[in-house]
């Protein structure tokens, strides 16, 4: 089952958090207040149960008054099997959920979280619409795709493309294209979001930066500050100090391989 958080803040102040990229797909069901989002690729949104992509670029998410929703977390895998279409045509974009599974399925579930008792009841609501979505026939991934995901994901992102081909019995311009072809990106590149999710949660719990740098595969400190701020827009030790959203990608649990099996 997909990782899920229930997340509730009052008061908020009026301001902007950055949403990090992530080599997980992200659900969110808004109940508050719509999302308010802006993607390089779409511009300023307002959405009350979105799905963003694969992107290696932040979006910025505009934040004020009350905030409360659900937060899910879904491999590129879970895409086919829980929304119906592949990661690729998802990729850099963030879109409303009824445009995946229909308007009338997506106002029943975002109306009975909004009447759900509390935030356990929320999270068991949005299970149970998954299960019966992934209890469906929607296609399925190419299984040296998914297990090359499964690969590259579990690794963090360490492992090596040759290498990953030659598990799965195929060249690396085979593995590049079908992988491709399915998420939407390279899996170098999804390597790469892989690891920077897993040092994004490695800062979050403040950890030193050059420990992180090691346990994530960097070749140093200066090399991670880099990679952040390239896909963050700013550097690792801002991210830590001033955004008071950070724990809803952070602190929610990683998955590290498909959770179809």
């Amino acid at each position: 089952m997909p990782a899920l958080r229930y997340y509730a803040h009052a008061d908020v102040p009026v301001g902007e958090h950055v949403g990090l990229p992530s080599a997980e797909l992200v659900l969110v069901l808004a109940l508050d207040r719509p999302l308010e989002l802006a993607t390089p690729s779409e511009g300023r949104r307002r959405l009350h149960a979105s799905v963003s992509g694969l992107d290696d670029r932040p979006a910025t998410i505009f934040t004020g008054g009350s905030e409360r929703g659900v937060f899910c977390s879904l491999t590129p895998v879970d895409a086919r099997r829980l929304l119906g279409v592949p990661a690729a045509s998802l990729a850099g974009r963030c879109v409303d959920l009824a445009d995946l599974v229909g308007a009338r399925r997506a106002d029943r579930i975002v109306d009975r979280l909004a009447a759900a008792p509390d935030g356990a009841a929320c999270v068991d609501l949005l299970a149970g619409f998954l299960g019966e979505r992934g209890g469906g026939r929607r296609g399925a991934v190419r299984p040296e795709v998914a297990h090359a995901h499964r690969l590259v994901a579990g690794s963090h992102g360490r492992c090596r493309v040759a290498d990953v081909a030659r598990e799965v019995g195929w060249s690396s311009r085979q593995l590049t294209r079908a992988f491709t072809a399915e998420f939407g990106m390279a899996p170098k590149a999804f390597a790469r979001l892989a690891r920077f999710q897993a040092a994004r949660v490695r800062v979050r719990r403040g950890e030193p930066l050059a420990t992180v740098a090691h346990a994530c595969g960097y070749a140093d400190q200066a090399h991670l500050t880099r990679e952040w701020t390239l896909l963050a827009g700013l550097p690792p030790t801002r991210r830590r100090r001033h955004d008071v959203f950070a724990n809803l990608q952070d602190d929610a649990p990683a998955t590290a391989a498909d959770s179809s099996t």
